[in-house]
Parts: structure tokens; C-alpha cells; sequence
């Protein structure tokens, strides 16, 4: 168990998967700290008068910590990440940026948050390992890594459901190195193997959402019918795209004219549940249950 918490942070106890918050409550029974304390089955077993043993207290207390569980605080951690986002090998003569790059102990002391936690939310955020160091890749250089597997698949006429590791790897390898298009292959697709030979599955949903939130980072809102005919054009071509993959990450607003959409990612809102809904309501004033769900459950 580890109590984690910068000094403007609320203290938090974390075991190996879970977070919990930790609150003082007060008993009414004095708890007394005995030094060499001995309880009655420690005792010998004697048939004869009870047996009063003289010892010293050291110390006494009326309160102890409460555990509640809670969501991990997982903000911080991208915020960490972005200090200093990986935008791919460095250019003939150029040195790499190395402040700002942590280990998984350098985030574990800073974030308030179970091992395990942290690492699913690694995953999450397309987090990568690169020379002992995690690293969040540059939004624009993952995009990059997607669209060479994607023209790719597309030159080579390969199923979207089997793409070749290997072939992957050695067709790409003078456009980038092995490790990111590996990872890109791991973020976008399901990782099986046929015949001892890699084949990755690549996810529809999370190619159309990567390429959506490609088209709304640059823009304030967009017309709803023509960022779906954009949308559509900007995917692979055999992918269909869908409004109801972008929940938690666009909102739609219907009530305008014409209707519009505009990025709304849940991992840019507030952690605090009533700063959360707080913020929500400064967006707009009335939300439907389907629009405001994905921002709060």
C-alpha cells in the first residue's frame, strides 16, 4: 500500500489496482499503543486466578483513516506526457529534447494513481515506451504512423482484418522506424496470429474516430452535413463512418442551424464530479440524457 499526493494534492492510499481516498474519522473507543502487547490466546491457558500484567503506553488515539474507493486521478498524467510529446526520430544534426521524459517510477510518485491504473491509462492514451522513457506521441506524428499503415493496405489491397506484420514493417521501414509502426498496428488493430505468421485486424471505430479528431482539432465548431461528407472522404476507403463513434470525444449540436459539431473530449473535463457538471452546464444550458452520459459515467 502507498499514499501518493503532491503537497497541493488531497492524499490518496493506492494498492496495486485500486485507488482509495483516505478521510480521518473519530471512534469513541481510546485506542492505546502497548509496547510487546499480547492477546488472551497468546496467553498460557491457566485455570487459576486471572492473570494482571503491569506494562507501559506509549501512546493513544481516537480517530483513524476511513477508505473509500475512488477514481484514479488520471489527468495529470497526460499533462505530464505533453511536456514533451514524441514527434518521431530526430533529423540529420538535430539533438532530441531530453527534459521532461519520465519512467514508470517517475509517474508513479507524481500521479495519484494504483500501478495498474496508470498503465491502462498508458494504453489509453497511445503511450509508448522509448529508451526506458513513456512518451505520448504528437497527435499530428501519430496521424502520419496511421496514414502510411492505411495507403498501405490500400496500394497492397490487403483486407483491413489481415495486415501483415512483417511486410508491414519491411515496406515501411524507410519511412519510419519499426518500433512506431508496430505500435501504430497496436493502438488501431487487434493482434492475432495465423499459420505462426502476425496479422493485426485494424478497429474501424477507433481509425474513423483518430481521423475525426484529425478534422475538429483546428476548428471552433463545424457544419454537422459537411464534416460528415468530409469525414467519410478523409476515412480508408471501405471503412464506414458513424456519429456514435465519436462519443466522449465530439459533441453534436442539434438545436442550432444548421446543426453543428464540435470537439469535446471527456479527458479534457474537470475529475471533481460537481466541477465536472459544472463545467457542462457553462457549455449548454439543457443537455438529453444520450448527449451528456458519455462526459459522466
Amino acid at each position: 500500500l502507498v499514499i501518493r499526493g503532491d503537497k497541493d494534492e488531497r492524499a490518496v492510499l493506492c494498492s496495486g489496482d485500486k485507488t482509495y481516498d483516505l478521510k480521518i474519522a473519530d471512534t469513541s473507543n481510546l485506542l492505546l499503543f502497548v509496547p510487546g502487547c499480547r492477546t488472551p490466546d497468546q496467553l498460557t491457558n491457566s485455570q487459576d486466578s486471572p492473570h494482571l500484567a503491569h506494562t507501559q503506553i506509549w501512546g493513544f488515539c481516537n480517530s483513524y483513516w476511513e477508505l473509500r474507493k475512488q477514481r484514479p486521478k488520471l489527468k495529470k498524467l497526460k499533462k505530464l506526457l505533453m511536456e514533451n510529446p514524441y514527434e518521431g526520430p530526430a533529423l540529420g544534426g538535430q539533438e532530441e529534447n531530453t527534459e521532461n521524459r519520465y519512467t514508470m517510477q517517475d509517474l508513479l510518485e507524481r500521479i495519484q494513481a494504483s500501478e495498474e491504473e496508470t498503465k491502462t491509462q498508458l494504453e489509453i492514451i497511445h503511450a509508448c515506451q522509448i529508451d526506458g522513457y513513456w512518451r505520448v506521441l504528437d497527435f499530428d506524428y501519430e496521424m502520419k504512423l496511421l496514414g502510411h499503415v492505411t495507403q498501405l493496405v490500400d496500394s497492397e489491397s490487403w483486407s483491413f482484418n489481415k495486415v501483415p506484420l512483417q511486410t508491414s514493417l519491411e515496406e515501411l521501414a524507410p519511412l519510419e522506424p519499426k518500433e512506431m509502426i508496430e505500435h501504430c498496428l497496436n493502438c488501431y488493430g487487434k493482434r492475432y496470429t495465423e499459420n505462426d505468421k502476425v496479422f493485426y485486424a485494424l478497429h474501424e471505430d477507433k481509425v474513423c474516430r483518430g481521423v475525426a479528431l484529425l478534422l475538429l482539432q483546428n476548428a471552433a465548431k463545424f457544419n454537422l452535413r459537411e464534416f460528415q461528407e468530409v469525414w467519410q472522404q478523409s476515412v480508408p476507403e471501405g471503412m464506414s463512418t458513424r456519429l456514435d463513434q465519436l462519443k466522449s470525444v465530439a459533441l453534436v449540436d442539434r438545436t442550432s442551424r444548421p446543426e453543428t459539431i464540435c470537439l469535446l473530449r471527456v479527458e479534457d473535463l474537470p475529475e471533481d464530479t460537481l466541477e465536472r457538471f459544472n463545467h457542462l452546464f457553462t457549455l449548454r444550458e439543457k443537455w438529453t440524457e444520450d448527449d451528456i452520459t458519455p462526459y459522466i459515467q
